[in-house]
């Protein structure tokens, strides 16, 4: 009895991992085109961030430490498996912490370079870190208030859309889209835009394949961010979709109107902000 149930998941899981980076670098590439078009400019193909992975994939093995390789590899495979987990309707929680456990080992890669450009890069990632992990978690606790359960079947099976209920947390979630996307004003670890000061920041000293595991890796924690952002909308996929349209649209707009900020801005003005809103949506559930 319990074999279709396994390959069910199997499927799910494949079905995951072949269409997640498939759906990011496309949402990646549109991305690159309409801000191109903000700018005046032409812009790149739609394509162009497969191209770029192809690219990387090709090219000569380039290691500056064998244990960046090592931390790179698990931060793809929990980046993988936190987004499997959850379309598997696994506990969230979990889920946040395996997320978080990925993202401690992407910045150990870079630490374990030799390199004083990496090792700032790697700081600035780690405080991207500690800015958007409380965010994140208080966020996952909203969830929990409203439908009395961590786990993705409750809250995805909620009869109304969960937008209605924290709507201050869909916000909240939002600073941590723009850490995660590595949009302005919070692109202080890896940018890829000229201003950026320390070249790659976090990435300088990751090359080939390696740089590719890591960018892989990237897709799949935004992934499973924008499908966190969906559950806000559960009860209609139209309604999910529209709203990762918003969110979309509005990450364009602040990339375009705001400059780079210093990383204690962005810690200081997440915390403040981002725990401020979690808090009174917080109140208003318990008060109401």
């Amino acid at each position: 009895m319990m074999l279709p149930s396994v390959i069910h998941a199997l499927l799910i899981a494949l079905a995951v991992i072949v269409l997640a980076p498939l759906a990011v670098g496309l949402y990646q590439g549109l991305d690159r085109k309409l801000t191109a078009a903000c700018q005046g400019r032409k812009g790149p193909p739609l394509a162009q961030p497969f191209y770029d992975m192809l690219k990387l994939l090709t090219k000569q093995r380039a290691l500056a430490s064998p244990w960046q390789s090592f931390f790179a590899t698990l931060y793809l495979f929990a980046s993988i498996t936190a987004l499997v987990l959850f379309y598997l309707g696994a506990d969230l929680l979990m889920i946040f912490f395996i997320s978080a456990a990925g993202a401690v080992c992407f910045v150990i890669s870079a630490i374990a370079v030799p390199s004083p450009y990496g090792h700032i890069g790697a700081q600035r990632e780690l405080l991207q870190v500690l800015a958007y992990e409380p965010l994140l978690f208080l966020v996952i606790v909203g969830f929990y208030l409203v439908t009395g359960s961590f786990m993705l079947d409750t809250i995805a099976a909620y009869p109304a859309p969960l937008l209605l209920t924290l709507p201050l947390m869909a916000i909240v979630l939002g600073y941590v889209l723009t850490i995660k996307l590595r949009k302005s004003p919070f692109d202080i670890s890896a940018c890829h835009h000229g201003h950026q000061e320390i070249v790659r920041g976090v990435q300088t000293e990751f090359a080939g394949r390696t740089l590719a595991v890591t960018e892989l890796a990237h897709w799949y924690e935004i992934a499973l961010v924008l499908s966190i952002l969906m559950l806000f909308w559960a009860t209609s996929l139209i309604g999910a979709l529209l709203l990762l349209a918003a969110a979309f649209v509005l990450e364009i707009i602040v990339d375009n109107i705001c400059a780079r900020t210093s990383w204690s801005f962005m810690l200081i003005n997440s915390w403040i902000t981002g725990l401020t809103l979690a808090v009174i949506n917080i109140l208003w559930l318990q008060v109401g």
